[in-house]
């Protein structure tokens, strides 16, 4: 096995093999012929010294040697991607632009107000916000692509403490209820006490792990009968009295009448939203006047209340 540096060229381009499935699809988006993805694979193969390639009649796969480079050659183009976005910045230091990545939860509740607030202060300052799933969020903020991101954590799953964050808020996992439910007027329910109850969660989500561990720790396992994609299907359901569920207080800033959101006594799983940056970034002035919109809004009584 060679000991030179690999080629990063061919490095990227097995990702973009990885990524589109095969080599004629990686050759199309190139505008190459096969034949010259094929032979840079080929080269690849010899500078590392392992097959990375399968081919066979009905296409090709990736060995798992393949498989592991692609994921370093990942590494590669976020890192080359961030380096052109940061030397994009620093050409246009007066650009007058700020980007920022979210959540849904965030973006439906508390981001229509800070923007508001920031574009009445900087009419001549543009904001792009693109809603993300978690992972993508982090992801976006690596790459550069984004100048701000908030994100969330909960106790057992705190951020990484490398990250520079400001929290925002600290909100409580609610328990919804359907008006008609017997505890409905109550404020503060045990979370034993809806034990029993059919509950409504939403599928491959954190708050379906929430739920999860939430419940353990009251000494039950939730009867689940429905999973829904959404917190609109899943406020639809509760409100249709098919069962009750959990979800963050931002979730379900705004819900039905048919809804009752009450508090969960000893608030066992808090949710904590802050606003992250890369620590080597000089931040420009428009992205420091947009942090502190950030802070005065977020710790407005309407998202503590």
């Amino acid at each position: 096995m060679s000991s030179a540096p690999y080629n990063v060229d061919r490095l990227l381009l097995l990702l973009l093999v990885f990524r589109t499935g095969s080599l004629s699809a990686a050759a199309d988006e190139l505008a190459l012929s096969t034949s010259a993805v094929s032979q840079q694979i080929s080269k690849l193969e010899r500078e590392v010294g392992l097959p990375l390639v399968v081919r066979h009649p009905k296409g090709m796969r990736l060995t798992d040697a393949g498989v592991k480079l692609s994921s370093y050659a990942a590494t590669i183009d976020n890192a080359l991607t961030a380096a052109r976005n940061d030397m994009s910045a620093f050409a246009q230091l007066d650009r007058g632009e700020v980007r920022i990545a979210t959540f849904p939860t965030f973006a439906a509740s508390v981001m229509p107000k800070i923007l508001q607030h920031f574009h009445e202060l900087h009419p001549d300052l543009d904001v792009t916000v693109k809603s993300y799933r978690l992972d993508r969020i982090q992801e976006a903020l690596e790459r550069r692509e984004v100048d701000l991101a908030t994100v969330w954590d909960y106790p057992w799953a705190p951020i990484d403490d490398q990250i520079p964050v400001t929290t925002l808020l600290k909100e409580p996992t609610m328990l919804l209820l359907p008006s008609t439910h017997a505890l409905a007027r109550r404020r503060v329910v045990e979370l034993k006490e809806v034990a029993d109850n059919p509950w409504i969660t939403r599928s491959s989500h954190p708050v379906a792990s929430v739920l999860g561990r939430i419940c353990s720790d009251a000494g039950f396992a939730p009867r689940i009968v429905f999973e829904a994609n959404d917190y609109q299907e899943l406020l639809g359901m509760v409100a249709a009295g098919l069962g009750v569920a959990i979800a963050p207080r931002l979730a379900v800033h705004f819900h039905s009448p048919d809804v009752k959101v009450v508090s969960i006594r000893g608030n066992p799983a808090p949710r904590r939203i802050v606003l992250s940056q890369l620590p080597e970034r000089v931040p420009s002035p428009a992205v420091l006047s947009l942090v502190r919109a950030f802070r005065k809004i977020a710790s407005a009584k309407e998202w503590r209340t």
